[in-house]
């Protein structure tokens, strides 16, 4: 940024020169920053003020004093104030305030105190810092404690805090990179885009269990403490283990570390005095196996001469030519939209496109591979990896994200393009944007805020106006927000919560139209009621008319599926959107062809085999490890039964209906935030009759009761077909005990229990060794014993082991 836009100075000449002293309130204005004396600290090392971020826009920041575009910290990087009428006053209170065009607060140290004198102090460590005036110098606030994307030498960044990048080298405000430590104790750097998260460093392979036996970079997940800290000779400790030095390290330099905006953390040197920062280290080699770096649907290729470069997939094209983050678009119509239209593969040899598999599919030749995409719609391309002496593996993508070139990368992704498309654009698949063009412009605040002389007896009229009609507004205002509040205003944080959720906000009227009034029902539950619906774009949904929220306000329900939206797992259902107006309440999912496992389990057309089972079983386990185990919210199902899995058109199972489950702190096992019993008779964990503390748990034995159901054909609900238990034994009790019984009996006999237990509808055609693997499985999550039950990634693992191809 040229120089003309830099910060202008803070302070009148009567303030002293790196001090701000307060014994009584005061406000200094942005109009008043300009030639006047500078805040710095003592070398000058350091600078603080108001900077210019775009036209019209500042915000009050510490910067290098000898390299002024070096921004350190920003107070207000997300509500730039306007350049008339906006203040930064440090009250007698002891507050530190900036008021945007005199009207709104925009951001404050949120400090009191009782001392009569408060000054604000730059330090040369860059540290900006309200103490009290006394003896003791007491700290009431420090920007240390609030890191934006950078550290500085003996800052620590803590469990509390994350770096948070910028979203662009000339937009200041927040990126979409995060820094942090999770619940875990690592260190991780994630990536929070507007449609899907991931974490990307340390690497994904590089279990949390394994951090600590030397095989996670010599991670340990052991150390609460949370911490991370540089020094000034350039080495970085973290208290998992991790330590890093630059490659200039025992100099003592100016430095910093900044997650900048392509997602990197870099060291940064440069000797006092001069003004250009030279790279000392960075966490990522390759700049390509940043997620999220070149937007979805593109491809990040790396030459050491050319830098980054960011590239449409054939047959794709820019979303926006000047912002690669915004990824591209397909030119063609989709399958989903087009049942008619044929597929052909494009192979791209070197490319990969990681995560976000639908399945992972072994002993597949390539055209076996092709053939399983082409039958799925959403599908848009797979990944093929040949296997020696044997058919390969293939992964199908229906979502084309994190794609890359790596010229070590020996296998090959095949693109799925429309058959008749030969003649896409290549200049514009091929012509990649450069990496410092993305993330938007110049910030304008267009707030024509101009201050006239004031007439006294116009003033003094005004105020007697005001006066004399202030009851009468104030009850209009009242009666008004009592009549529209419900349906005509939005909270301003629910617009904020709106805006983070990645997925589309519906108006009633539009869903409505969409179920053509709500009138064909596919299911219903205590929650809601469930209806098929047709956007305008003409996909299929399922709209969920959701009860138990119907007065719950906005700002609470979109915190709730702000968290749901970005969830991202191939068992478990997608949700596309949601509804909050006035008194209404939906949320809209992906719909699913066959129904739920409830329906199938209970049709007479007997479509469920053995291997269908077996699988949904399987991907089950696999979507409840990933909400128990995996996502950065510990999230509790609470009602896992056969109506909440549902069964797309290839059977493939979705764990559904975890939309509104209660969100829990995973550190907190002995939660008592329920505040009364959750889920359906017959599937419920003995826990909630007990009143003992709710933990995964449950979920893990309301699976093993769905897992007894589908292997025996059996509810857990009715005991009508079980006669050899006692009547009075509860039903899910007596299904448990049936089978535990014919287990006993067949180990004492010898003879074989899997066959007594299976259910009849099968026949013959099942395989009897994974009816016992998974039937012992079953019921070791049955155990009245919680501890006693496995959890749910090692229930996956372990079938796993035995997978068979569908």
């Amino acid at each position: 940024m040229a120089s003309s836009t830099l910060c202008l100075a803070i302070l009148i000449p009567l303030i002293f020169f790196h001090n701000l002293h307060a014994s009584s309130s005061f406000s200094l204005s942005v109009e008043n920053f300009k030639e006047e004396v500078i805040v710095s600290s003592p070398k000058p090392t350091f600078t603080v003020g108001f900077y210019a971020v775009g036209k019209n826009a500042f915000c009050f920041a510490v910067w290098y004093t000898h390299s002024p575009d070096t921004l350190v910290w920003i107070a207000n990087r997300d509500q730039p104030v306007n350049g008339k009428r906006s203040t930064l006053s440090l009250l007698k209170t002891g507050n530190l305030v900036l008021t945007d065009a005199g009207q709104f607060q925009v951001w404050s140290t949120n400090t009191a105190t009782a001392s009569e004198q408060v000054r604000l102090h730059l330090h040369d460590s860059g540290n900006l810092v309200l103490l009290e005036d006394s003896s003791d110098n007491a700290v009431l606030w420090q920007s240390f404690d609030f890191p934006t994307d950078t550290l500085l030498p003996d800052q620590p960044l803590q469990g509390s805090t994350n770096l948070v990048s910028s979203r662009s080298g000339s937009n200041y405000s927040s990126g979409f990179y995060r820094l942090f430590f999770d619940f875990e104790n690592v260190l991780r750097l994630m990536y929070k885009g507007p449609r899907v998260s991931s974490v990307f460093w340390p690497y994904a392979w590089l279990q949390s269990n394994n951090f600590g036996n030397g095989n996670g970079n010599g991670r340990s997940i052991f150390n609460d403490s949370r911490v991370v800290v540089m020094d000034d000779l350039g080495y970085l400790v973290s208290s998992d283990n991790f330590t890093f030095k630059t490659s200039d390290y025992g100099m003592r330099l100016l430095r910093r570390l900044t997650l900048d905006h392509d997602g990197n953390v870099r060291f940064y040197s440069m000797k006092d005095g001069e003004d250009k920062w030279s790279v000392s280290g960075l966490f990522r080699q390759q700049p390509c196996f940043i997620h999220g770096i070149c937007g979805p649907n593109s491809i990040c290729s790396y030459e050491p001469r050319n830098g980054r470069k960011c590239s449409c997939s054939p047959g794709y094209r820019w979303f926006d030519s000047e912002d690669w983050s915004q990824g591209c678009i397909p030119s063609f119509q989709l399958w989903c939209n087009n049942t008619e239209q044929k597929s052909r593969f494009l192979s791209l040899p070197g490319v990969d496109f990681y995560g976000y598999d639908y399945g992972l599919f072994d002993n597949h030749t390539n055209r076996q591979c092709a053939s399983l995409c082409s039958q799925l719609c959403e599908c848009k391309g797979f990944q093929y990896k040949p296997v020696r002496g044997a058919n390969g593996q293939c992964y199908l993508k229906t979502q084309l994200l994190n794609g890359h070139r790596a010229p070590s990368f020996t296998n090959s992704f095949f693109l799925r393009l429309p058959l008749l498309l030969h003649d896409y654009d290549e200049s514009a698949s091929n012509n990649g944007l450069v990496c410092g063009r993305n993330g938007g412009g110049i910030i304008e605040l267009e707030r024509p805020y101009v201050e006239e002389k004031e007439n006294e007896l116009v003033k003094f009229m005004l105020w007697f106006a005001i006066s004399f009609g202030g009851i009468e507004v104030v009850c209009i205002f009242m009666v008004w927000c009592f009549l529209f509040r419900n349906n005509r205003m939005l909270p301003r944080q629910g617009y904020v919560l709106a805006a983070a959720t990645g997925f589309r906000k519906f108006s009633y009227s539009e869903l409505k139209h969409a179920t053509k009034g709500f009138s064909e029902e596919i299911g219903r539950g205590g929650g809601g009621t469930v209806y098929k619906g047709f956007l305008s774009d003409d996909r299929v949904v399922a709209i969920k008319r959701l009860h138990e929220v119907a007065n719950q306000g906005e700002s609470e329900f979109l915190a709730e599926v702000s968290i749901i939206g970005r969830l991202n797992h191939m068992n478990l259902i997608c949700m596309l959107g949601y509804c909050a107006e006035g008194k209404h309440r939906l949320l809209v999912y992906e719909y699913m062809e066959n129904g739920s496992l409830a329906q199938n389990l209970s049709s007479a057309s007997n479509v469920l085999d053995w291997s269908k089972r077996y699988n949904i079983a399987l991907g089950t386990a696999r979507g409840l490890a990933y909400l128990h185990e995996e996502c950065l919210e510990w999230i509790l199902h609470c009602d896992i039964k056969p109506q909440n899995i549902l069964l797309d058109s290839d059977y493939k199972p979705k764990v559904g209906d975890f939309g509104l489950s209660k969100l829990l702190n995973r550190n907190n096992l002995n939660n008592s935030s329920f505040s009364r019993i959750r889920g359906t008779r017959g599937y419920m964990a003995p826990e909630w009759v007990f009143n003992l503390p709710i933990t995964s748990k449950v979920d893990i034995y309301s699976y093993g009761i769905v897992v007894l159901e589908m292997i025996t054909g059996r509810s857990p609900t009715t005991g009508a077909q079980i006669t050899e238990i006692e009547a009075e034994t509860p039903h899910h009790e007596r299904l448990v005990t049936w089978v535990r019984e014919k287990r006993m009996k067949g180990s004492e006999n010898g003879s074989s229990w899997v066959d007594q237990i299976v259910d009849p509808a099968l026949g013959t055609n099942y395989d009897m060794n994974e009816v016992e693997i998974l039937a012992t499985v079953a019921l070791e999550c049955v155990k009245e014993d919680r501890e006693g039950r496995p959890n749910m990634s090692q229930v996956a693992e372990r079938l796993q082991i035995h997978e068979h191809d569908s």
